[in-house]
């Protein structure tokens, strides 16, 4: 038996594959899928705007309608383009320089957030941020409509939802390391220490892309040029005619509270801690041990049921925003305080990696080929427009009370949850 590489033998004990299934090229776009994928996971904690870009905008002094936009914007703004980008992309046998790009991009707009960190404040850091976060967006959608067509292309079935899973285990395990730092910093010297953080994000995007470059992609469908109107009837009518298509989007419309409700939870920790930087710190590294800790376990158990976890992760998003709801409205004291909210963004954040996992994979297995990449492109652009809306009107009841909008979180989670029923089994290999 001939030796085998690094990158098959790290293949095979991170998929409990055995020696006759480690293919060379395969194991080979695994370590590297894995290595741009945990890149950009690492620069998403780094950057995150549920809470790093939250946290600048509020010590430079931004208005408080900044910092309530940012996350429904970074997230929409990514979605919205996807139908238009994606038919441009099919014309391309090749796509993983769209994620690269894409990469590339995200990388520069997040530089020139570090540059607003130490030359602006106020109402112009403000605007600044936003805008160039505008443009971050955008080039997300690039690498994100592009992501999940390469993915499909280069590993198989059975192992898709372990890489998702390891790269969100392995950011989270340095997302911890960095963020640990934070609970030292000087608060005098927390903008400096947020404008690195970002310059740090931004080179590990730009690394990542020059690492997505070397996959071994192979050629797929092509679809010629022709009318742009006609390419986007095509693609819409999918919602018509494909009934699993139209349950799955309905689950995950129903899922968005699994990753809007956090800002909502940070406001409340905010408001009951305060606002330094070593509480910044200390909740970035319970996102990344959610991550570290759960995202091998949904990958492995989406592999063998994605619609299995995509419902098991809503029920729980679910119950903790219940749990969080009754705790604001009828328990308080700080020594509770400090030790109830890093416990609940523990879970939140184990339980939104649980949802990202298995609708990830759930939408790869389900098609091939272009139609996989109408499915991700409708998909998002729908979603994009129903998290604006969603967060205008969780916006406008959190204005009510907090508590409010996370209680709709919880019923509209409960909800996806039940209807998941509906989804037919795609991940058998």
């Amino acid at each position: 038996m001939s030796k085998q590489s690094l990158h098959q033998r790290l293949f095979q004990r991170l998929t409990d594959s055995s020696p006759g299934e480690v293919d060379d090229d395969v194991s080979a776009n695994f370590f590297r899928l894995l290595l741009a994928r945990t890149g950009s996971k690492i620069a998403d904690r780094l950057a995150s705007p549920k809470t790093t870009l939250a946290w600048l905008l509020q010590a430079l002094g931004a208005p408080a309608i900044f910092i309530g936009v940012i996350v429904p914007l970074r997230e929409s703004g990514s979605l919205l383009p996807q139908a238009l980008l994606s038919n441009y992309l099919k014309r391309f046998s090749k796509r993983k320089w769209g994620w690269s790009l894409g990469a590339i991009l995200q990388g520069a707009a997040i530089a020139g957030c570090a540059v607003v960190a130490l030359t602006l404040q106020g109402t112009s850091a403000g605007l600044a941020i936003v805008g160039l976060l505008v443009c971050f967006s955008l080039a997300r959608g690039i690498s994100s409509v592009t992501a999940k067509d390469v993915l499909g292309k280069t590993i198989p079935k059975s192992k898709r939802g372990q890489l998702t899973g390891w790269a969100g285990s392995a950011s989270g395990i340095i997302a911890v390391v960095a963020a640990a730092l934070l609970i030292f910093v000087d608060e005098e010297r927390s903008i400096t220490s947020y404008a690195i953080y970002l310059g740090i994000a931004a080179a590990i995007w730009w690394l990542a892309a020059f690492v997505h470059l070397g996959i071994s992609e192979p050629g797929g469908e092509v679809e010629k040029k022709g009318a742009l109107s006609a390419g986007l009837l095509k693609q819409f009518k999918l919602l018509k005619t494909d009934s699993d298509f139209r349950d799955f989007l309905i689950v995950r419309a129903l899922a968005i509270g699994s990753g809007l409700s956090t800002p909502f939870i940070i406001a409340l920790a905010h408001d009951r801690l305060g606002g330094a930087a070593l509480w910044l710190g200390v909740f970035m590294i319970v996102e990344g041990l959610s991550a570290t800790l759960t995202g091998p376990i949904w990958g492995k158990w989406a592999d063998r049921s994605s619609r299995a976890v995509l419902r098991g992760a809503m029920s729980l998003v679910s119950l903790l925003l219940l749990v969080v709801v009754v705790f604001t409205i009828w328990v308080d004291g700080d020594l509770v305080n400090r030790i109830f909210f890093p416990v609940i963004l523990f879970l939140i954040g184990a339980s939104h990696a649980g949802v990202r996992v298995g609708r990830k994979t759930y939408i790869v297995d389900m098609a091939e080929g272009n139609k996989r990449t109408d499915y991700v492109s409708v998909g998002n652009t729908l979603i994009g427009v129903i998290l604006i809306i969603a967060g205008v009107l969780t916006g406008l009841a959190s204005l009510i009370s907090i508590p409010v909008a996370l209680g709709i979180f919880a019923v509209l989670a409960a909800l996806g949850a039940l209807y998941g029923h509906r989804l037919p089994s795609v991940s058998e290999a």
